[in-house]
């Protein structure tokens, strides 16, 4: 059975975000799906500053694809991003969740329901508590939790959040979660 790593962030996420796809080789085999909190503007340049640091084809998630191995896709602004049970993209505008479209715990929730225990999820820094719920639903069904050392970031409201809510399995530096996202592909 495939795996799958999803990120979400939201204030000051996307600089560790690209140290972490940086780290990623251009044989990594899992799929990696990105959600952050950004403004609905067209020209939202996410793609292009993630794409920069990694030889890892990196796209906006489109509605009905299907989630390709060795990718990045990033939730597009002003989408709700569902992960299917066929292993395909559902976009969805549907009302803000935790005040916010895209919503991390809307992807963390469909994600988890549809990889379980193949899924791991990464919490990195951020100004709400948008993934508490996600990141439950995650640790419930099996998959592994990693968050952000809340002591590590300058926003630390919603790693502590869901350091707080639930029991994950790391609370973890900038060096340790590149490490365990690398060693999650032989297992």
């Amino acid at each position: 059975m495939s795996k799958l790593l999803v990120i979400g962030f939201s204030a000051g996420g996307l600089p560790l975000a690209q140290r972490i796809v940086a780290a990623l080789p251009i044989d990594y085999p899992l799929p990696v799906v990105i959600v952050m909190h950004v403004p609905a503007v067209p020209d939202s340049c996410t793609t292009e500053l993630l794409q920069q640091e990694t030889g890892l084809p990196v796209a906006l998630a489109s509605d009905k694809a299907r989630i390709q191995p060795g990718h990045v896709y990033v939730a597009p602004p002003g989408y709700h991003v569902l992960v299917e049970r066929d292993r395909h993209f559902g976009l969805s505008v549907d009302p803000p969740v935790n005040s916010v479209r895209p919503s991390i715990d809307v992807l963390l929730q469909s994600a988890a329901e549809a990889y379980e225990h193949q899924l791991i999820a990464v919490i990195l820094s951020g100004a709400n508590s948008d993934g508490v719920r996600g990141m439950a639903v995650v640790k419930e069904l099996g998959g592994v939790t990693i968050v952000l050392d809340p002591l590590q970031t300058e926003f630390h409201v919603m790693p502590t959040a869901v350091v707080e809510a639930v029991d994950v399995d790391y609370v973890a530096s900038p060096e340790e979660i590149i490490s365990l996202v690398l060693a999650a592909r032989n297992e």
